[in-house]
């Protein structure tokens, strides 16, 4: 596969925040696709109000490995839970499935029950450039909400295709995301962090889904986006159906160049709602994250780095410093409904990422191709669960 070498700031005006009807790849329910649930108007994490999400995607070069020249197939991704100039805290909380891998600052999440800024996912070695970018765009933008910053940063593994010893992500491109980032649409597959990375050994990348609760449930809206870079073929479930033994490795490969038993991976999740919930109920929020992952079929073997967020932008001036906060929390009896949107919402968003990702060659020729469109609709025929 030609890849081809943008210029980032043309190539962030692309990727950034287009609006519905530019939104030309399929998603899972376009081609049919069973899921429960009401999603949102973008059936994205954008559809909690106040959240703007932005991606920069780096891609570049082709051919033998150089390590520090390329290729270049990785990007960074940005989700401001209040938008970018609101200075507010949101209650977070957050979960490890399995915690091979990193997400910085989560120590501060657990005692303090917030998260104070964005909230980034880049590639594995990529977290620290994109943390300290994070603390310059807060100290320009006097969105520091203490003295000190402790960002939250995530990553999955993207060395399969990217040279990821390259630190090709740098400060201007976390400041990219930053600021590029706009509510509505989101752009999924092979964008942002999710640049180079593979799912199921399909292309995978980056994926979102969302869900509205009925009036009688509280009207809330729950939204995901997931990185997804997790999962052996022989795993991938789709709606119920055994997608990966039917499209196989020897069918429908490569399945990328692990020895077998291939690794699992990783995956990172956030979970947004507009429900006032508190930490400790984001945190049982985040842990159901896991039930999403596990329907589309995985394990969440040794290897795996799955490592989920939750926020809600209820309760807004709830880390006030200057006075007492009035809060609204939601009863335990009533987090059902959001229990199982968040379950729903994170399978839609992992198919939505396969959807969406395009056959892509990376270093050394590696390639990821992706999910077939029709041999998927195919097989959910055979098993009954096609919608048509």
């Amino acid at each position: 596969m030609k890849t081809k070498t943008f210029v980032l700031t043309v190539f962030v005006m692309l990727v950034v925040g287009l609006p519905l009807q530019s939104q030309t790849k399929p998603r899972a329910r376009d081609l049919g696709v069973p899921l429960d649930g009401t999603p949102g108007e973008w059936n994205a994490i954008t559809d909690v109000a106040g959240i703007e999400v932005g991606h920069t995607t780096l891609i570049q070069g082709e051919g033998k490995l150089a390590v520090g020249k390329g290729p270049i197939r990785t990007g960074v991704t940005a989700i401001h839970p209040r938008g970018k100039r609101v200075n507010d805290s949101v209650f977070a909380g957050w979960f490890a499935l399995n915690g091979n891998g990193e997400m910085t600052g989560t120590t501060w999440v657990e005692e303090s029950g917030f998260l104070e800024g964005p909230f980034m996912i880049t590639n594995t070695h990529s977290v620290g450039i994109v943390r300290d970018a994070v603390i310059a765009w807060q100290v320009e933008h006097d969105l520091m909400y203490q003295r000190f910053s402790l960002p939250v940063v995530a990553e999955t593994f993207d060395g399969g295709l990217n040279d990821v010893n390259g630190f090709h992500v740098k400060r201007e491109h976390a400041l990219a995301a930053l600021e590029g980032a706009k509510s509505g649409a989101v752009i999924e597959g092979n964008v942002g962090g999710g640049t180079g990375m593979r799912c199921y050994q399909f292309k995978g990348g980056i994926g979102t889904s969302s869900r509205v609760l009925a009036k009688d449930q509280g009207g809330y809206t729950v939204g995901v986006l997931v990185q997804a870079n997790f999962g052996r073929r022989d795993q991938l479930t789709i709606a119920g159906a055994p997608v990966g033994k039917e499209l196989t490795c020897e069918k429908y490969g490569p399945c990328g160049n692990r020895p077998p038993p291939a690794r699992e991976g990783s995956i990172i999740i956030a979970v947004a709602t507009d429900a006032p919930l508190v930490a400790h109920q984001l945190k049982r929020l985040a842990r159901r994250a896991s039930l999403g992952v596990a329907r589309t079929g995985s394990s969440s073997g040794n290897s795996s780095g799955d490592i989920f967020l939750a926020f809600s932008t209820g309760n807004p001036g709830a880390a006030s410093s200057d006075k007492k906060a009035k809060l609204e929390m939601l009863l335990n009896s009533q987090l059902d409904p959001i229990f199982e949107a968040t379950v729903q919402a994170t399978e839609e968003a992992i198919i939505n990422a396969l959807v969406a990702a395009e056959t892509m060659t990376g270093i050394n020729g590696n390639t990821a191709v992706r999910l077939p469109h029709e041999e998927l609709r195919e097989v959910l025929r055979k098993y009954g669960r096609l919608e048509e």
